[in-house]
């Protein structure tokens, strides 16, 4: 897809390609509702240029899913109450999972200080921790 060398990778994923998961918050990378998988690293979409994707994976929340079966992940953050609102959910999800690529057995501390840089004003990231653990088990196959 041809896009402006302007253009943010959150607006193409949302406007152009209407995947609405990938959320606008803050638009200044400090809340990580648009966090978003680029080869499989977390990034901020609203400080990323669509053409620095080009020719990359880019996975958003849309595409974690497998055949109508949610991502573990998915399944744990409705399970163990990791959702509130929902708006920041995504973003949360989309860091879990790049942080459980790299670690997949990750202490509370490590996935406490992993989700450093996404913000949820509902919760106190009690569940959505609980929410990581468990789908750490449950992809370890626990």
């Amino acid at each position: 897809m041809e896009t402006s060398t302007r253009r943010l990778l959150s607006d193409l994923l949302r406007d152009d390609l209407h995947l609405t998961g990938t959320k606008r918050g803050c638009e200044t990378g400090v809340c990580g509702a648009c966090t978003v998988l680029v080869d499989g690293e977390a990034v901020k979409s609203c400080l990323t240029l669509a053409v620095q994707a080009s020719g990359r994976e880019v996975t958003t929340i849309e595409g974690l899913a497998q055949d109508g079966v949610l991502h573990p992940l998915q399944e744990a953050f409705m399970e163990h109450g990791g959702l509130q609102c929902g708006y920041c959910t995504p973003g949360f999800i989309m860091t879990a999972c790049a942080m459980l690529n790299d670690n997949p057995n990750p202490t509370e501390e490590q996935v406490r200080h992993g989700l450093n840089g996404n913000l949820c004003r509902c919760t106190g990231y009690v569940g959505i921790v609980e929410s990581i653990l468990a789908a750490a088990e449950k992809m370890r196959g626990l």
